[in-house]
C-alpha cells in the first residue's frame, strides 16, 4: 500500500570528531542541488491526505515481481512510483536513468529527502542502515579494512547486527543534527513543523529498529502486516534476495541517482492535473520514456473516488516504453491471500488502450482481466 561520510560510532568521542568532520565540511547550496529544489517546486500540486504513516510498505509481496520485470527487460528510462522505500528495490532491479516518487502526502516528499540525506552521510548500504536505524556500526577491530569488509557480507548478517548494537541517546541527538544538515543542503523551503516531521519519522525508525511496522491513523498495525526486517530479507519470487540492501552494488546504484539528485520526490494526485502531466512534459523535453510505473493498490481508491479514469489519461499523456508496465499492489479478496497482498505488471499500453476501448470499467476488470 503506498500508502538518505562515514560515520563510525564506537564511542561519542570519535562520533564527536565525525560531526566535527562533516560540518567543517559544509557549504553554500550548489547549483545542482538549487535545481534539486526547484524540480520538486515545478513538478508539485497541492498536498491531499491518506491516513497511514507510510513510513514502510505493508506489501510482503513486493519483490514477486522482480524476476518477471527482468524477464521483459523492463531497464532504464523513466521510473515513477509511490510511498516509500519498496520504490527502492524496484529501481535497483530496473536501473531507471531517472525517478520520479509521486504521492499526495506532504510526509511521502518530507520521508524521502530523510531517506535522499541517509544516501548522502552513508557510504555503505552498512552504514545507511545503522543510519537510518541509529545503531552504531560494527566494530572495525583489527581489520585494516574497517566497515569496507562488510561489503560482501549477507543483508541478513547485517540485520542482525543492527537488531542487537545498542541505541546511544547522545549519538543519536548528534546523528540528528547532522542528518538536519544534509537536508538543509538539498535547497527545499521546509518550515519548522516539516522538520519536525522529518524528526518524528526518523526517531520512528530508531525506536522501533527492523520491528517497525506499517501502521494506519488511529488503527493498530495489522496481524498480516510485515515487519521492516521481514521486508529487509524479503526473496523474490524465484527465491533470490531482492531488497536494495541485500547487494552493494545496488545500494551503490541508487546512492549515485541520490548524489545526481535524479530521485526526485513529488507531492501529486495520480489523478491530479499537474504532477504527472508536468513530468511527462518533462520526459519528452528530456527524449525519455517511462519504463515502470509503480501504482502499488492507489487505483483501487481511485475507482472508488471516480476518478480512475483520469489517472489512465494521465498515463496516456506520458511518453511510454514499448514495454513499459505498471507495477501494481492487490489486497483482500482480490489478492487471493486472504488479508495479504500479491503483486500484478500489466503493460502501459494495455491499460491505457483497454481503459479507452471500454475493458477496465471496474476494479475487478481490471484485476481479473
Amino acid at each position: 500500500m503506498r500508502n538518505h561520510r562515514l560515520l563510525t560510532w564506537i564511542g561519542t568521542g570519535a562520533l564527536l570528531l565525525a560531526l566535527a568532520w562533516g560540518l567543517a565540511g559544509g557549504g553554500a547550496r550548489t547549483e545542482a542541488q538549487s535545481s534539486f529544489a526547484a524540480d520538486v517546486a515545478a513538478l508539485s500540486e497541492p498536498a491531499g491526505f491518506f491516513d497511514t504513516d507510510n513510513l514502510i510498505s505493508n506489501e510482503r509481496s513486493y519483490l514477486e515481481v522482480v524476476p518477471d520485470l527482468k524477464k521483459r527487460g523492463v531497464r532504464g528510462g523513466a521510473y515513477v512510483g509511490v510511498g516509500p522505500d519498496q520504490n527502492f528495490s524496484y529501481i535497483a532491479a530496473i536501473r531507471p536513468d531517472v525517478v520520479f516518487i509521486v504521492d499526495v502526502r506532504r510526509d511521502n516528499l518530507l520521508l524521502h529527502l530523510l531517506f535522499k540525506s541517509l544516501f548522502t552521510l552513508a557510504r555503505t548500504r552498512v552504514e545507511y542502515l545503522a543510519l537510518l536505524v541509529g545503531r552504531p556500526l560494527p566494530a572495525q577491530g583489527d581489520n585494516p579494512e574497517g566497515i569496507a569488509s562488510w561489503r560482501g557480507a549477507g543483508l541478513d548478517k547485517v540485520v542482525k547486527h543492527v537488531e542487537q548494537a545498542p541505541l546511544d541517546a547522545r549519538a543519536i541527538t548528534l546523528l540528528r543534527a547532522r542528518v538536519d544538515q544534509a537536508i538543509g543542503k538539498t535547497g527545499v523551503p521546509l518550515s519548522h513543523e516539516d522538520l519536525a516531521t522529518i524528526d518524528r519519522f526518523h526517531r520512528r525508525f530508531i525506536q522501533a529498529g527492523v520491528d517497525l511496522q506499517f501502521q494506519s491513523t488511529g488503527r493498530p498495525p495489522q496481524s498480516h502486516y510485515p515487519t521492516y526486517r521481514e521486508l529487509l530479507l524479503a526473496t523474490d519470487a524465484s527465491g533470490a534476495a531482492g531488497n536494495y540492501l541485500a547487494a552493494e552494488e545496488s545500494f551503490q546504484f541508487l546512492k549515485s541517482l541520490q548524489e545526481r539528485d535524479l530521485v526526485i520526490p513529488v507531492v501529486g494526485d495520480l489523478s491530479g492535473a499537474r504532477a504527472l502531466a508536468a513530468i511527462g512534459s518533462r520526459l519528452r523535453q528530456k527524449g525519455q520514456r517511462l519504463s515502470a510505473f509503480y501504482a502499488s493498490n492507489v487505483e483501487f481508491y481511485l475507482f472508488g473516488d471516480g476518478r480512475f479514469g483520469q489517472f489512465v489519461t494521465n498515463l496516456g499523456g506520458m511518453p511510454r516504453a514499448d514495454n513499459g508496465v505498471v507495477i501494481r499492489s492487490v489486497f483482500g479478496r482480490f489478492s487471493g491471500y486472504g488479508g495479504g497482498s500479491s503483486q500484478h505488471l500489466q503493460s502501459l499500453d494495455e491499460l491505457v488502450r483497454g481503459f479507452a476501448a471500454g475493458r477496465f470499467r471496474s476494479y475487478g476488470d481490471l484485476i481479473e482481466r
